[in-house]
């Protein structure tokens, strides 16, 4: 009986020499010679182009605002919808690896247990969502939007301010981001615990680029991921600068200090960062991080019992069920609204999707390097899930408490920058003071750690995508970092959070088109998995086999597998049809 369909017998007998058979696992090993040593052109070229760039901003800073300015404009006139409708595709389209038929492929072989326990994992994952930018925005996003609400949100001051305020940030820092992630993470845990290729966002690309994903094309992807996260870190250490110089007017009394303090800032933190780097000291700066942890939760419960308590307990809720209601006017928003709703999204929402995009080389290759053993359901699941909740209890408790102050006659909007609001907000409970210097240690350590880690990540890429990257070029990254972030504040002249902003943007706009071609490749690597060929085998050769059966034998018939016919149309020894093996 002629089926029509293709069935294993229809495939020649694989060389187990060579490549196994499509529907069987191979080994997971580096089928790529790995070469050592820096990679003298991704390095070269990376390299020589940031040193242009610190250049250009240290000696004209102004021409740079200059094209800067131009290129948001731009960036916004023509991409801005780009950013906006990749970012809500990544939602779906993570959502849907977890629920379809790739769901249960592990990131590992078939019969691999997770590498870490889930507590472990969960914990970990509880802190990449903590950083710089909860510390940062935990207030001043909040409260923005409560007294200047977002575009179709309605006049100041309405009764549904509160929770359309919480429900734009949560638009900002929750699904959204981690879908961004778990993009980048899914396809470089798959690459490296599945099939044995190199920790580099190329190798990702082999699927549909080939041999060419180890040449020119995979080097420029390698360089453009290198660009987004020194710019994307760059954002998060100046954000840092910015809060920890606020702290200082604050509780040192200090007055407008300028940005020759910022600067001064970064200097010190980079040679921290340094400082860490050429000694080795990995475990301390793991302890620094634990200890970070401890004290951004401290602080979280501090101000959750002496703040009000309540009204944080019932914007929980409230927060949730705005979001999930708002989220598809939120995330059509678009510059066709008007020029007013383009300038509101440059700094806000299309900032912020450039800054996830520019941070996923980074993220996305940590949350892979502690996921081998997952299938991609619960990666997802953990990605999307567990981060999301950490900010939706931040922003409820900070955000929450700031609104609730708003709202009974202290200024917090009116009181600075957004970087003084966290600490106005303080100053309005016991134990000012101790909790203002807390913010500016934890913002401090990770300024240290996040250099740290951005660049490793940074050095990997250099070096063929060695695990452990040279000290040399971790510490050039670093000072980079450092560096970047210092131009890109004073770009903004006397509004150094602008220049952060504007120059993020631009910097992520190549990294967009990247992170598209990722998911392509993600998927059709994810259609020839041996789980997923097996279970494609299995439907059509049992379904073609038992309509055999049951037309030669009735209901009287058993299945099994034997060799089938050669090349040559030669039947096996028992005669069966191609289909199914039935026997009487």
């Amino acid at each position: 009986m002629a089926t029509g369909i293709e069935h294993p017998r229809d495939l020649p007998t694989p060389d187990r020499s060579e490549e196994p058979h499509p529907a069987l696992e191979a080994a997971i090993e580096s089928r790529v010679p790995r070469e050592r040593g820096v990679d003298k052109l991704v390095f070269g070229v990376t390299a020589l182009v940031s040193l242009a760039f610190l250049t250009w901003g240290f000696v004209s800073t102004g021409s740079l605002a200059d094209a800067s300015a131009g290129g948001l404009a731009w960036t916004m006139e023509n991409t801005g919808w780009l950013f906006v409708l990749t970012s809500s595709a990544f939602v779906v389209f993570v959502i849907w690896l977890a629920l379809g038929k790739f769901g249960n492929i592990p990131l590992g072989r078939d019969d691999e247990d997770p590498e870490f326990g889930t507590i472990s994992w969960v914990a970990m994952m509880f802190s990449a969502g903590m950083g710089i930018g909860l510390m940062f925005y935990g207030v001043s996003e909040p409260i923005s939007h409560f007294v200047t609400p977002p575009p179709g949100t309605g006049e100041a001051g309405n009764p549904e301010a509160a929770q359309n305020a919480m429900a734009t940030t949560l638009f900002h820092w929750t699904l959204h981001p981690w879908a961004i992630y778990a993009v980048v993470g899914l396809a470089v845990a798959y690459g490296v615990y599945r099939k044995g290729r190199l920790q580099l966002i190329s190798s990702a690309f082999e699927p549909i680029l080939g041999r060419h994903a180890r040449g020119a094309g995979g080097k420029a992807i390698d360089m453009f991921a290198i660009f987004a996260t020194l710019f994307g870190s760059a954002t998060s250490l100046g954000l840092g600068a910015l809060q920890i110089q606020s702290g200082l007017q604050i509780v040192a009394g200090l007055g407008d200090t300028g940005n020759a303090v910022l600067v001064g800032i970064i200097a010190v933190l980079t040679a921290a960062f340094v400082l860490s780097a050429v000694s080795g000291v990995a475990k301390g700066i793991q302890w620094l991080s634990n200890v970070n942890m401890v004290l951004a939760i401290a602080l979280a419960l501090f101000l959750f019992v002496v703040g009000p308590t309540v009204f944080i307990l019932n914007l929980l809720p409230t927060s949730i069920g705005s979001y999930v209601g708002d989220l598809p006017m939120m995330a059509a928003r678009t510059a066709a609204e008007g020029p007013e709703t383009s300038d509101w999204l440059s700094t806000w929402t299309v900032f912020y999707w450039a800054w996830w995009l520019s941070w996923t080389p980074f993220v996305g290759m940590f949350i892979a390097r502690i996921s081998r053993g997952r299938t991609i359901r619960q990666f997802v699941t953990g990605v999307l899930l567990v981060p999301s909740l950490v900010s939706v209890v931040w922003f409820c408790i900070f955000g929450g408490t700031a609104i609730d102050l708003q709202m009974d006659g202290t200024d917090i909007a009116g009181a600075g920058g957004l970087e003084a609001q966290l600490f106005s907000t303080l100053e309005a409970y016991p134990l000012a003071t101790v909790s203002s210097i807390a913010v500016m240690v934890l913002v401090g350590i990770f300024f240290v750690s996040g250099a740290d880690a951005a660049s490793i990540v940074m050095g990997s890429l250099s070096e063929r995508g060695t695990i452990h990257p040279s000290r040399p070029t971790v510490v050039f990254w670093g000072v980079a970092t450092g560096a970047v972030a210092a131009v890109m504040l004073l770009v903004g002249g006397q509004d150094a959070l602008s220049g952060l902003q504007t120059i993020t943007v631009i910097a992520a706009l190549p990294f967009v088109l990247i992170m598209v071609g990722l998911a392509v490749a993600l998927v059709k690597d994810l259609a020839q998995d041996p789980m997923v060929v097996r279970r494609r085998y299995a439907i059509e050769a049992v379904e073609a086999a038992v309509i055999t059966g049951v037309t030669e034998h009735g209901d009287d018939f058993v299945l099994s597998v034997e060799k089938g016919q050669s090349d040559t149309g030669e039947a096996g020894e028992a005669g069966e049809d191609r289909a199914g093996h039935p026997h009487a």
